[in-house]
């Protein structure tokens, strides 16, 4: 059996009211000091804060007594469609229409309209699986732009009762008598651990590892210089950042590669930043999402371990996207889902998937 809620605008207020209880979660709603509405979300080993009609985003997720979201400048999202204008959260979608930073050629803006698109309608459900009593955040929100695009998207979160791991779903159906072209990328914003190792699911070579190699203009020229001399050097050698190290890595502003997984048995691949009490966690199926994009920011301001978002195409906007064939068409009222796990493994089961990853250097 399953219980849905359907969420309304009016139950959300500065004081932070329970929503729902159970014995295996409690939920409650609040409103930002921005106005952004929020649902924090409660079981045994954690927590995480969704914002239910702000693109549903994770805002922040904590597990088994660590904060795994990233490090910003903001404390708080701000009711803004400005990308960076609102950036610091654990998770969120982007595409479909386009996705990357733009060039100065594309009109789109940065990572696509789905970041922070406002939600027709918004739901908590709880339930139970082949894995145990879950609760379940989601939503529905349609994009149309006349004569050109019609498509519905239906994110999901499923979080289960004694996990510390997220389902992060996306399912899109294209409304339209006409191919939908599309893009788009699960963006996870972990934060580094100082001396962890990155384990993933890929071989240490060009073939599996492409940087790219975009230095700001706008970097002092000092900055620039030891950014350049360190991409040489990952070049040469891509393992040298498996292992997490500010004072002997260069990712100010940031770096960016493109990773080519190999998948399991089962079609899943992974990458873990792996700490001796346990590990960040990422897992995808390249069959769906054949890029697995690593963004690393450590700016002293921000803090950001984007070991993998696992995504249709690269990150360079959509000019870019199109000229190297990377959009993806999805059959006039077609049907896609995605589908990642992300969140945080404790020590033994971290150990478990790191072996998974044995054999990739």
């Amino acid at each position: 059996m399953k219980t849905k809620i359907l969420l309304e605008k009016q139950f959300f207020s500065e004081k932070e009211k329970p929503l729902l209880q159970s014995d295996a979660f409690t939920a409650s709603t609040f409103l930002y000091s921005t106005g952004v509405a929020a649902l924090r979300v409660q079981n045994e080993k954690g927590e995480l804060i969704w914002l239910p009609f702000k693109g549903q985003q994770i805002w922040n997720a904590s597990f088994c007594g660590r904060d795994i979201t990233m490090k910003s400048t903001f404390p708080e999202p701000v009711d803004t469609q400005d990308f960076g204008a609102s950036y610091g959260c654990f998770m969120l979608h982007c595409g479909m229409t386009a996705m990357g930073n733009p060039a100065p050629e594309d009109a789109h803006p940065q990572h696509g309209e789905l970041p922070s698109i406002a939600y027709d309608n918004a739901y908590v459900e709880c339930g139970e699986d082949e894995d145990g009593h879950y609760i379940e955040l989601g939503g529905e929100v349609r994009y149309r732009q006349c004569f050109a695009v019609d498509y519905t998207a239906r994110p999901a979160i499923r979080l289960h009762e004694k996990d510390s791991v997220m389902d992060i779903n996306m399912t899109v159906e294209n409304n339209r008598t006409d191919p939908l072209e599309y893009l788009y990328l699960c963006h996870l914003n972990f934060r580094p651990v100082e001396g962890a190792k990155l384990v993933y699911s890929a071989s240490r070579d060009s073939k599996h590892i492409k940087e790219h190699k975009d230095i700001p203009s706008s970097l002092p020229p000092d900055k620039a210089a030891k950014m350049a001399s360190y991409m040489e050097t990952l070049e040469q050698n891509p393992a040298v950042m498996d292992i997490i190290d500010a004072a002997t890595q260069i990712y100010e502003p940031e770096i960016v590669f493109s990773v080519f997984y190999d998948a399991d048995d089962a079609g899943w691949a992974r990458c873990l930043q792996l700490i001796p009490d346990g590990a960040s966690y990422v897992a995808f199926r390249p069959s769906e999402l054949p890029y697995g994009i690593r963004w690393i920011a450590r700016t002293g301001n921000e803090d950001a371990m984007g070991m993998c978002l696992p995504a249709t195409a690269e990150h360079k906007g959509l000019k870019y996207c199109r000229e190297k064939g990377q959009i993806k068409t999805m059959p006039a009222n077609g049907r896609i889902t995605f589908h990642v796990k992300a969140g945080w493994l404790p020590s033994e089961r971290a150990a478990d998937e790191a072996k998974k990853c044995e054999g990739y250097i």
